[in-house]
């Protein structure tokens, strides 16, 4: 959700800022803004795409040796040139940029109206730039009316700020919304993820909520905007390179991302072989447990569910962050433990969600993909799933590693508590460390897939359908279809079939049967039996070669246990989604109306 990008140093900032912009674009926007500075500001800004814009208003043309850039998606105002970011104050010295939303944003302009300030867009950020204005009218420097104006705003903002009469700072503020500062050589960076100044360095200092950065081209100092008493922070090295972040010959990034997930899984593994049981050893006293995420997060958490289920013997309650914060306040205490699965470790839903359990002395252990995000903060344990940057917006290998890490905790969970059969659990882990060759073979079906979505392309409906672990991959498979391809689908338990949705299962419907041989394989095959009485359109994804005899095309998967089956699964219908939407003429790395990381409730 929006993105910011701030640069200070010995170089023109602004083909800097652009190029950081071009990197963030995953984050979804529908307008782009640059200022600099060079003795005054210098600002281009307006709705569309950053390219376009690049070319039209030469966005990298400014001059200045500092600046702030601003992708934005829109929650206050309508996407058009004037409410595009940054946005200045009445004496056009202070510019600010803007992730996130000013809940009290009506009564603090309407208290600047009154006192004369003349607002030109309809956004919440432009106040923020009159009210430090306002404050220096009675502050002794710029930064006490900074953290005068910003304690004075209710909701989420990560901020980049920039004013002309301090020539040699930026300054960059965190609450609730991300914010990574970038160190290099004689110049630093500011962005809301870390792609954005990758190819100038790997450094970075992460910013906590209620913090705020003071940047000059050869330092930081992070201050608490609450006391502004200094705050000791450590530079991190993050061993994801640019090459990582690029698409390496792919036409997309999905595709790029869906093609890596063998080494993803892998290295997924082999990180957390030596965490994973000190781990377990902690949580393994819990019998209250909640699993909270959302969107892919949240599937990976109904796969989660099975797995603890089955294997350590515990009853797990699954429920979306958004829901959770507001519902359980009075069920979690200290007897509870708490799992959150957020890729970005800065999903506001599932950060609110570990708030609340942290408040009710619970115990939370995070499933994150990026290190020294939010959550990994605000968590008791965490567990990391290594994919590296994630830049497609639709999921994928993110959730394929949630799904790994997860089945490790679950086993090592069995091992501790000695829940399940030493043998089984053996032949489990040795089907693990086979999954990245499980994958391998399962992306070797694409030019099969590929012509299978030809014959589906002019389809308006799925159905996604599965038992037991399987339901998570109908969940998943149907969320890839709706999000690139913008087709109507539904993820559903096939028991629920003949409650309600075989009405609308018609001759030609496709209904993607999700069936590896397991616990509730013969039910499957019955359910499937149902479609075929009304002539659905049945693509069946399993071993057996019986599931083959009910369908009318078979993808033969290889032979895996039913608790590892979602991890492998899941890919040929993220291919499937895939090619959809490249036939149907959409961007699958930029779908329309959706974010990669959703920072705002």
């Amino acid at each position: 959700m929006c993105g910011i990008i701030g640069y200070i140093g010995e170089k023109e900032a602004a083909e800097i800022l652009v190029d950081g912009l071009k990197r963030l674009e995953y984050r979804g926007y529908d307008s782009v803004g640059v200022v600099t500075e060079d003795g005054k500001l210098f600002i281009k800004k307006g709705a569309g795409k950053i390219n376009e814009l690049k070319e039209r208003l030469g966005l990298a043309q400014l001059p200045g040796k500092r600046g702030i850039g601003h992708t934005r998606w829109a929650t206050h105002g309508i996407p058009n040139d004037v409410n595009a970011h940054p946005h200045t104050d009445c004496t056009g010295k202070i510019a600010v940029v803007h992730n996130g939303i000013i809940e009290n944003y009506i009564e603090l302009r309407e208290e600047l109206e009154r006192r004369g300030h003349k607002f030109k867009s309809d956004t919440d950020t432009e106040i923020i730039a009159h009210l430090i204005e306002e404050e220096l009218t009675r502050s002794k420097s710029f930064e006490i009316a900074l953290r005068k104006a910003l304690l004075r705003l209710k909701g989420s903002f990560a901020l980049g700020i920039i004013y002309t009469e301090d020539r040699d700072h930026l300054y960059f503020v965190r609450n609730e919304s991300p914010l990574v500062l970038g160190v290099g050589n004689n110049e630093m960076f500011a962005a809301s993820d870390i792609p954005a100044f990758l190819p100038y360095t790997n450094k970075v200092v992460f910013l906590d909520d209620g913090e705020y950065a003071i940047v000059d081209k050869d330092s930081f100092v992070v201050k608490d905007l609450e006391t502004g008493d200094i705050k000791d922070k450590k530079i991190h090295e993050i061993n994801w390179t640019l090459e990582m972040a690029e698409k390496q010959g792919y036409a997309h990034f999905m595709l790029k991302e869906i093609h890596e997930q063998a080494r993803a899984v892998k290295d997924a593994i082999h990180g957390n072989l030596e965490v994973i049981n000190k781990v377990a050893e902690e949580i393994a006293k819990y019998e209250k447990i909640f699993v909270v995420a959302m969107g892919t997060s949240y599937h990976a958490g109904i796969a989660a569910k099975y797995l603890l289920q089955r294997l350590a013997n515990k009853t797990v309650l699954v429920e979306e962050a958004s829901e959770f914060r507001y519902e359980f306040e009075d069920i979690v205490d200290e007897n509870s433990l708490v799992i959150a699965i957020t890729q970005s470790g800065e999903t506001a839903d599932t950060l609110a969600a570990i708030r609340l359990a942290k408040k009710n002395g619970a115990k939370v252990l995070s499933i994150v993909n990026v290190v020294g995000s939010m959550a990994t903060r605000l968590s008791d344990l965490v567990l990391y799933t290594h994919a590296g940057p994630e830049i497609g917006v639709a999921a994928t290998k993110t959730y394929t590693t949630q799904l790994t890490v997860l089945m490790m905790l679950a086993i090592a969970l069995a091992k501790k508590l000695n829940t399940v059969d030493r043998e089984y659990l053996m032949s489990l882990e040795k089907q693990l460390q086979e999954l990245p060759k499980y994958v391998e073979v399962v992306l070797g079906y694409e030019n099969k897939i590929k012509s299978l979505a030809k014959q589906l392309v002019m389809k308006r409906g799925f159905f996604y359908i599965g038992r037991g672990p399987s339901v998570a991959t109908a969940l998943e498979g149907a969320l890839k279809l709706k999000e690139i391809s913008y087709i109507h689908a539904e993820g559903l338990s096939a028991g629920e079939l003949k409650h309600g949705p075989l009405a609308l299962i018609e001759d030609g419907v496709p209904v993607v049967a999700i069936a590896p041989t397991g616990k509730t394989f013969e039910k499957m095959i019955s359910n499937i039996q149902e479609v075929n009485a009304r002539k659905g359109f049945v693509i069946s994804l399993g071993d057996s070669e019986e599931l083959k005899k009910v369908s009318q095309v078979f993808l033969k998967m290889p032979k895996i246990d039913e608790l590892l089956s979602p991890i492998v699964y899941i890919v040929p219908l993220q291919l499937l989604a895939y090619h959809l939407a490249i036939l149907r003429g959409n961007d699958p790395d930029k779908p329309r109306n959706l974010a990669k990381s959703v920072t705002v409730e």
